[in-house]
């Protein structure tokens, strides 16, 4: 018999710290999944150009986008609960590194809408997988944190994208910038079915840290409890809160991810000067991501409630986001880049809290499609956002430097909204007592 500690010499060696190595993987298909999406984003100045596309034409591609992303992220989420992690986003890198290559065979604006519609049906399942591990891999106290790690990669996707879609773009042309994140993914798969299985079969695990996360994780099992429809969940005020946290919050996300190119132009500043200024709020929300996590984890291992240790950062988030609106009266780059990323840290705050809550207040098997339901709630709102951005804009060219002027004062607005309402919604309630939502 081994010595207890020590291990077996027939199993395979074990991976230190094995949860942190699935959160960093989670991490690399986050970033991969935002170089996918920013590659138009980033290129659309000059594919406006080639294609003589309105910032209408723009704003109806994008949102055929989030209109497949909407739809995707509930039926995806719901997916997941029933096939699994491992399987459910193997078939979902699979399949949207396949589209992303197939966009090079774009060759006009209903094509690149078919293409980006079926870019979002396949990414779609990115949040509600990464969601789904997390509460499979790590005790709650280490959630925010890790939630805010696979969420990062948001951000980082969208600073490396500028650096390694443009080089690309002006020596090879755009038709090869768009296969280059589809090969990324591919690379990814090989290393995501080696590593991750579930903590009770996992063949790498320590027997200490598979202990550490079973007595603290959710349960795998739903100790035969009935699995909650759709319509029970979307009885709870905790799913309407937590469908409000991304459906308030993430549409300025977007506005600054696909529209920020465009804002600085329509600032007099040229794309080539704001390179740097496009970069800098996905470091700024990067780094709010891990503010969010940590200071949570923080609160609560100072002994705060867990609910109290989530609101302070959503209240925290819904504030520094109304920093947006003083860009209204500069074209200065440096004050508008600083208030930008002001405002991405703030919101990468609140939105790492909004990625964690459906660990915090769901059974393991309602976990991804609760993050569904969030996410079809965000994607409606970034249609809608999308929309109005495009029209708007466009009919308010003649005001020059201000015509995003009221796009930016909502953006900083609605998150405040989502903030008090969130406040008020998630709580414990008669649901908590009866064992359908956990006590927060």
């Amino acid at each position: 018999m081994a010595v207890a500690g020590q291990q077996d010499p027939g199993r395979p060696r074990f991976i230190r710290s094995l949860r942190w190595w699935i959160g960093g993987i989670l991490f690399a298909s986050t970033v991969i999944n935002y170089i996918d999406r920013q590659t138009l984003s980033i290129l659309a100045p000059y594919l406006k150009q080639e294609y003589h596309w309105t910032n209408v034409d723009y704003a109806n591609i994008a949102i055929a986008f989030r209109l497949a992303y909407s739809i995707g992220q509930s039926v995806c989420g719901r997916l997941m609960d029933r096939v699994g992690t491992r399987r459910g986003l193997t078939i979902s890198v699979t399949w949207y590194s396949i589209i992303s290559v197939l966009t090079s065979l774009a060759n006009s604006t209903f094509s690149f809408g078919v293409f980006r519609f079926l870019l979002g049906a396949g990414e779609s399942a990115n949040w509600p997988g990464a969601s789904k591990a997390v509460s499979e891999w790590f005790p709650k106290r280490e959630r925010g944190l890790a939630a805010a790690f696979y969420d990062s990669g948001s951000s980082v996707g969208g600073a490396i994208a500028p650096f390694l879609i443009l080089p690309v773009y002006l020596r090879w042309g755009w038709r090869v910038a768009f296969v280059i994140p589809g090969m990324l993914g591919f690379l990814w798969l090989i290393a995501w079915r080696r590593l991750y299985y579930l903590p009770q079969e996992h063949p790498r695990i320590s027997d200490a840290e598979r202990q550490m996360i079973l007595a603290e994780a959710q349960e795998a099992a739903t100790d035969g409890k009935t699995r909650l429809r759709w319509r029970d969940l979307l009885k709870l005020p905790q799913t309407w809160g937590t469908i409000i946290s991304k459906a308030l919050s993430d549409p300025v996300w977007f506005f600054v991810t696909d529209w920020f190119p465009i804002y600085l132009i329509a600032k007099g500043i040229s794309l080539k000067s704001g390179l740097l200024a496009v970069w800098v709020p996905f470091l700024a929300a990067d780094l709010g991501n891990f503010f969010g996590g940590g200071v949570s984890g923080y609160l609560i291992r100072r002994g705060w409630p867990l609910g109290a240790a989530r609101k302070a950062l959503v209240v925290f988030g819904g504030f520094g986001v109304l920093l947006l609106i003083p860009t209204i009266f500069t074209v200065n780059l440096f004050l508008i880049t600083l208030l930008f990323g002001l405002a991405t840290f703030s919101y990468a705050s609140f939105s790492t809290i909004a990625n964690v809550l459906p660990t915090d207040l769901y059974r393991s098997d309602s976990v991804a499609s609760v993050s569904g339901l969030s996410g079809t709630g965000a994607g409606i709102g970034t249609i809608i956002a999308f929309e109005l951005i495009g029209h708007l804009s466009d009919a308010r060219q003649a005001s020059g430097t201000h015509s995003f002027d009221p796009i930016v004062i909502v953006a900083g607005l609605i998150p405040f909204i989502g903030m008090i309402l969130v406040l008020l919604l998630v709580r414990n309630t008669r649901a908590t007592d009866e064992g359908l939502v956990r006590r927060i």
